[in-house]
């Protein structure tokens, strides 16, 4: 009987507190479904940047030699286009990484096969020793460690 009286002298400060503990935990689980959002949102987006960067390739046919992986290059350096767009490429995948790096959405299980296998080509590799100087160093190691 001495928990039922005090529970009727202190019933508000009881219901304040239960009131804060609740809203808390609900602020909690809201936090927590919307960093699932937005992970989810920003792998829709890297997705569509990615398409947009290589409907490049399909939409350019001049731009086929960047995939090709038996080209000379002393006698058939890259183009301008082929260049940039690698450098997109470069560029796109220096966002993934950061965008990875502070928790904004889980890595591809096979991003680092798919940056060796790209990088391994001839224009590709080209073009990164031509710019990988230009990048933040942490991203260099990313992407030089995943290359060999």
């Amino acid at each position: 009987m001495e928990i039922f009286g005090w529970v009727i002298k202190h019933w508000v400060d009881l219901f304040q507190s239960v009131g804060i503990v609740g809203g808390l935990l609900f602020t909690g689980i809201s936090l927590k479904i919307d960093a699932g959002v937005r992970r989810v949102q920003n792998l829709l987006k890297v997705t569509e940047h990615h398409r947009n960067i290589w409907s490049r390739l399909y939409d350019n046919p001049s731009l086929g030699r960047v995939t090709n992986t038996n080209l000379d290059l002393q006698k058939f350096p890259p183009t301008r286009e082929e260049e940039l767009f690698v450098q997109l490429l470069v560029l796109h995948l220096n966002s993934v990484y950061n965008a990875i790096e502070h928790g904004m959405f889980s890595p591809p299980d096979r991003l680092k096969e798919d940056i060796r296998q790209f990088f391994s080509k001839p224009i590709p590799r080209n073009v990164w020793l031509k710019v990988r100087e230009l990048q933040d160093g942490d991203f260099v190691l990313f992407v030089d460690k995943n290359i060999s």
